[in-house]
């Protein structure tokens, strides 16, 4: 698997409201009363369609679904201004529910940060978790991963007059600002022991302490770091080459081999039919460009 670098293109505070809102207004439903599934096709599934006793029937008879997902995170989970979430995350559940014949009104959006994703699927609270989620063997201990369905990196964002840090190597003897429970903060522990981790909830957390000095840098993948960039035009600029590869992954419940082989299914199908690239163009792709889908790992 390769990591497509994605470049990132400056718009204004303007054009990012504007995008939020086309989001907000398309997750609406037509004019006429009619559903819109955030994929384009109509959600018609039912229980029958599935193996008895298999996730999916007890999914699609119900006729909802509780979606962990990032809700600070411009680009791929970011709340909107009617309290529902929008982004290329949410973009992919959405695709997943519409195969389980169930339309993105009855989609229960919870927020998931870092720290809680895992407790969420073992507990229940959630039936899948897509947000940022990298797949690693630590976290297959505990969870199941369908996909992965986007590579990202670990890079590096500082304020926009920051000429001193230009990659992981300056970090030494530098407060680096990550969100606890992730694989960003753990690389920054682990390979990076001279810096100075500082631990936050929420990547959210991290930017007010860049802009007064607490921090000198904030790091986590690429991809949300480029939309905090574009969300504040002239305060922030990401520097350096991406320095992991990190394999985004739909959680869900460990040892449930079925419903895992299924959502690769239609992932794949998503990848063929275009679906997956509509939603990155339809999100993440007003700031980034479409980079190729990755092969989903059938473990």
């Amino acid at each position: 698997m390769r990591t497509t670098r994605p470049r990132l293109r400056r718009f204004s505070a303007l054009a990012a409201t504007a995008l939020t809102a086309s989001l907000v207004l398309a997750a609406c439903g037509d004019d006429d009363g009619g559903d819109d599934s955030g994929s384009g096709d109509e959600a018609t599934a039912e229980a029958s369609d599935f193996p008895d006793g298999s996730t999916m029937a007890e999914l699609a008879d119900a006729g909802e679904i509780t979606v962990g997902t990032k809700f600070d995170q411009p680009l791929f989970g970011l709340v909107g201004p009617d309290g529902t979430p929008v982004g290329f995350d949410v973009e992919i559940a959405k695709i997943i529910a519409t195969e389980l014949g169930i339309s993105e009104d009855n989609i229960n959006w919870v927020e998931t940060v870092s720290a809680n994703r895992e407790p969420f699927i073992q507990d229940g609270q959630v039936d899948i978790v897509v947000a940022t989620y990298t797949i690693n063997d630590e976290r297959k201990e505990l969870v199941d991963f369908a996909g992965p369905y986007f590579i990202a990196g670990q890079t590096i964002m500082v304020l926009e007059d920051n000429s001193d840090i230009n990659g992981p190597d300056d970090l030494a003897g530098r407060r680096v600002c990550s969100v606890e429970g992730s694989t960003p903060a753990e690389n920054i522990r682990t390979n990076y022991p001279e810096a100075e981790l500082f631990p936050t909830g929420a990547y959210s957390d991290c930017l007010e302490p860049l802009r007064n000095g607490q921090v000198d840098a904030v790091t986590t993948d690429n991809v949300i770091l480029s939309g905090f960039v574009d969300q504040n035009p002239g305060e922030f600029k990401l520097v350096g080459d991406p320095f992991t590869e990190e394999p985004y992954g739909i959680g869900l419940e460990h040892g449930n081999t079925e419903f895992r082989n299924w959502i690769n299914d239609v992932l794949e199908a998503a990848y063929e039919d275009g679906r997956w690239a509509e939603a990155w163009e339809a999100t993440a792709g007003a700031v980034l460009d479409t980079p190729e889908p990755p092969q989903v790992d059938r473990y």
